[in-house]
């Protein structure tokens, strides 16, 4: 896994349902599903990562349930150990240019991409 840093700056999350704007970058859908009622044209993606998306079991059991965040966050960390080469491939991204998590979830406090980012920052979990 690559160790250099990049600017915490470079990186941002984005509901899919927001309007596309320049400074999003580069974008990337991290959700195994894409968002519902969404056009390729309207999400104007430059790649769609879903194998560092939770897994479908993951994803059902958390369901969203804000009171299963801590143990979603926790299960999601040790998901993303076997994803290095993707979080490599965004960290490399990121050193240069703006790159922009792009998720479908309503809740912006309580979702994947939120999980992603921190591990992203080599931040620790809850």
């Amino acid at each position: 896994m690559t160790t250099s840093t990049f600017p915490a700056s470079h990186l941002q999350l984005k509901r899919a349902y927001l309007p596309v704007e320049p400074s999003d970058g580069v974008r990337i859908l991290i959700d195994r599903l894409w968002p519902r009622g969404v056009s390729k044209a309207e999400a104007a993606l430059d790649d769609w990562m879903k194998d560092i998306a939770p897994s479908t079991e993951l994803r059902e059991w958390f369901g969203h349930d804000p009171a299963r965040w801590v143990e979603f966050e926790r299960r999601y960390r040790a998901e993303l150990r076997h994803h290095t080469a993707e979080l490599d491939r965004i960290r490399d991204l990121a050193r240069t240019k703006t790159v922009t998590l792009v998720y479908s979830a309503h809740d912006e406090e309580h979702n994947d991409a939120v999980v992603l980012k921190h591990v992203l920052l080599g931040e620790t979990g809850s």
